[in-house]
């Protein structure tokens, strides 16, 4: 049986299958390496940097739910000048595509952060991380940045502030807390995103009913894993009818068939995320599994199942 042909395009980006590990479960690549083969995946997304290092919020910071977890790390990071320093040059031998994800408090550090890694070879593409759910302080009125994908004009001003610092492919991270993600969609579209990344973590709390506090260190967190996969796949077919550019689903991906759901809605690639924490080579699975299926199917190539959902009026 011939081999499929899983390449596909994010914009200007090739990859050699569409299966990535999504930003913040993965580290930065290279503390999986002794467990997965890196350049088996079709893409490695850092977890976020910023410009200065941080310190995240404080613990407990992972809370389990029903099918899923709740999550308010905080974006804990050791800032743009280590990462550059200390872990971008062993991922330029990792054989990857590395996706830097990114995120900026002003347009000064989104310009500064882009700006930079446009200069490094090693970096593919960039990811912007508009939609943060846990950021510390975000319940503070003054930060004007907080969750900049909930309205359009904030999304198109700063991924156009991005779009003008790098030349590199760039990816719009959105947040499903909004009206209408439509909106917000078309707006990175028209501002210089080439792809967009659906979806970020769903707001959420879980309290302690003896304590009556939340069971965080931070009110509230992302809530992530098979639990929000409906929701996400809802999303990414919503969103495939309002633009025109690519695609990559994210939400609850454990198994093949999971991310068959999202191709198959509409996105183009999809990256799994809280999967990594309970099993390393989780992507490196649903690639396999994904594989076969293209196979069984007699399908030339996986990009027949972009889109291909079959809606007969049911």
């Amino acid at each position: 049986m011939r081999e499929p042909d899983l390449r596909v395009r994010l914009g200007r980006l090739e990859l050699a299958n569409p299966v990535l590990v999504a930003a913040g479960t993965f580290g930065y690549g290279l503390e999986f390496s002794r467990a997965v083969r890196l350049d088996q995946l079709g893409g490695l997304i850092t977890k976020t940097i910023t410009l200065q290092p941080r310190q995240g919020n404080p613990p407990p910071r992972l809370v389990e739910t029903p099918s899923g977890m709740l999550n308010a790390v905080g974006l804990q990071n050791v800032g743009l000048d280590a990462f550059l320093r200390d872990k971008l040059p062993e991922l330029a031998h990792a054989n990857v595509p590395v996706i830097v994800s990114v995120l900026g408090e002003t347009r000064g550090e989104i310009q500064e952060l882009c700006g930079r890694l446009d200069r490094e070879p090693a970096v593919a593409a960039v990811e912007l991380n508009l939609s943060c759910p846990n950021l510390p302080d975000r319940h503070d009125p003054k930060n004007r940045f907080d969750m900049i994908a909930q309205d359009p004009e904030a999304t198109a001003d700063v991924v156009a502030v991005a779009r003008r610092a790098t030349a590199k492919p760039l990816i719009a991270k959105l947040s499903p807390d909004v009206t209408d993600i439509r909106d917000i969609a078309q707006a990175a579209e028209r501002a210089g995103a080439d792809a967009l990344a659906l979806c970020n973590t769903f707001t959420g709390m879980s309290v302690d009913p003896a304590t009556r506090r939340s069971r965080l260190g931070s009110l509230t967190g992302g809530v992530s894993g098979p639990a929000i996969r409906p929701l996400a796949v809802y999303r990414v077919w919503v969103v495939r009818q309002a633009v025109r550019c690519p695609l990559i689903g994210l939400g609850g991906i454990v198994r093949g068939e999971d991310a068959l759901e999202f191709l198959i809605a509409g996105a183009t690639a999809v990256a799994i995320g809280t999967a990594n924490f309970a099993n390393p080579r989780a992507a490196l699975k649903v690639l396999a599994q994904l594989r076969r299926h293209v196979m069984r199917r007699g399908l030339g190539s996986v990009q027949e199942l972009v889109g291909a959902l079959q809606d007969d009026g049911r």
